[in-house]
């Protein structure tokens, strides 16, 4: 399908469940989707090194080091997926997709970028560089979600 897509546009929106999730161009589209294999490739590979260090391991030992490596893809995946979002750079998001206050619905403006670290369900740290917003009826000051 993404061949034929990319004869008749250079820009596609993803809509998941009745909204659109992802508005990107189809080269960045491919690279991102290159980048999930390469990462799964990774975890499948590392297991195979492991497991040829370690054959006497347990099937609890397995599973711990399997799931030390699902969690690094998966806290690479949930940093790719946000950093998708137009919720990342105020700015650049067009009119429709710009992040809104939580606290009275008015439009953020942009401040400042800001790198921002979280943690996951999984203990893996995350890293983010996003658009600090300031709401322009309220004042409240805000990182957008996504």
């Amino acid at each position: 399908i993404l061949g034929e897509v990319q004869r008749l546009c250079t820009r596609v929106g993803i809509i998941r469940e009745g909204s659109i999730v992802e508005i990107s161009d189809i080269r960045a589209l491919q690279q991102n989707n290159y980048k999930k294999v390469r990462v799964a490739e990774e975890v499948m590979s590392g297991m195979k090194e492991w497991r040829l260090q370690h054959p006497r391991a347990s099937l609890r030992e397995i599973e711990s080091a399997l799931d030390e490596r699902l969690g690094r893809m998966r806290a690479r995946m949930l940093q790719d997926a946000a950093l998708a979002s137009s919720a990342a750079d105020i700015k650049a998001a067009q009119e429709v997709e710009r992040p809104v206050c939580a606290e009275c619905g008015g439009e953020l403006a942009e401040r400042t970028k800001a790198v921002r670290h979280l943690v996951t369900q999984h203990n893996q740290t995350l890293e983010f560089e996003r658009s600090y917003g300031v709401c322009s009826q309220c004042g409240a000051g805000v990182f957008p979600p996504g």
